[in-house]
Order: C-alpha cells, then structure tokens, then sequence
C-alpha cells in the first residue's frame, strides 16, 4: 500500500480523511521558532477551546494554593495573629496581595516560559498573533481584564473563530494548543532504535 509522511510517520493513505487532515491547514498557526532555553517547542498550534483553558486553571489552582496559603501565614503574622475584619484596610489590602500574588505567578509564567504549570501538561501556550512570546505588559491587560470580570470574559471563546477570549483580543494574544511532538506522544520514546 501507499504510505503518507505524516507528522513523522509513516501511515497508510487508505486512512480515511488524512489527506484533506493534512491539507487543511486553516486553523493551524506557524510557531516562531526561538533560539531561548524554553522547555517547549513550536511546531504547529491550534486555537485552545475553553474546555482547556479551565483544565489548566483547575491544574493551577493546586500550586496557588500552597502558594497562598504561605502568603497568608505571612500576612497573619504581620497583622499580629488576628485575621483580617471585612470591610477594613487590612481586608482590602489582603486582597489586593493575594490578587497580585496570583498575577504574578500567570503573568512571568507565561511570559518566561509562554505557559504556566497548569498549562504544559496539555501543551498550551500563549503567545502574540505572530507567534511570539507575549510581553509583560500585554499579559498584565490579560490578567487584568480577565479577574476583574469574573472569568466572564472566557464565554467569548465559544463564539470567535479564533477561540480567543475578550481579554486575548484587547491585549493581541492567542491561547493555543501545540500538536504533540513526533515519537513523544502515546509513550513512544523520540530515541531512535537499533
């Protein structure tokens, strides 16, 4: 039979609809390819549907948790011992710590690396239109619009065809999801055998 290179290997063309798969390359995004020292490759990407963007926030939500919860320590023992009164100064600022604790963790994440924890275990990335890394200031506005609205601003990706978020299209950043490296996925080993 006839084979198709596909993605580095090698499979039958009888497989049904792999020609028009590899053919249609519209929803794909050509990944800059950097010379830094980031744990992640760019090949191709796809845009990352909400189901993935709140996969990766529950996977994050477990580091911020012990993240937040030595913060609090900190700011107990700063404040005497005494938890903090609703409605006080002491109560706004807390969260204006804790608020700022988790954008940092979002924001170097993704601009030292273009994902956080939560995102890498399903290969997702943000990055600029051009497939660059995003900069700080463009992933702060992210981070920004995306807290103080609730999260509400995600509901647009079920409507852009882009699966981009109101807070992805005012900052010019994309979520994507990278295709799985050739050999890696489905435990095959990327070393060659003998």
């Amino acid at each position: 039979p006839q084979f198709v290179a596909a993605r580095g290997r090698n499979l039958p063309a009888s497989v049904s609809g792999l020609k028009s798969l590899l053919q249609n390359d519209k929803a794909r995004y050509a990944m800059r390819m950097t010379t830094s020292t980031t744990s992640t490759q760019r090949n191709q990407a796809y845009p990352a549907h909400l189901g993935w963007r709140l996969l990766s926030m529950t996977y994050d939500a477990l580091p911020l948790i012990a993240i937040l919860f030595f913060s609090s320590i900190v700011l107990l023992a700063v404040h005497g011992g005494k938890p903090a009164t609703p409605g006080t100064a002491w109560a706004f600022f807390t969260i204006l710590v804790y608020w700022s604790i988790v954008g940092a963790y979002a924001v170097f994440s993704c601009f030292l690396g273009g994902q956080t924890m939560g995102m890498r275990p399903w290969r997702l990335l943000v990055v600029t239109k051009d497939g660059a890394n995003a900069s700080i200031k463009s992933l702060c506005l992210r981070y920004a619009i995306a807290s103080l609205s609730g999260g509400l601003v995600l509901l647009w990706c079920l409507f852009d065809s882009q699966k981009r978020g109101l807070h992805d299209i005012a900052t010019g950043t994309l979520m994507v999801r990278k295709e799985p490296i050739a050999g890696v996925e489905k435990g095959n080993s990327s070393a060659p055998s003998a």
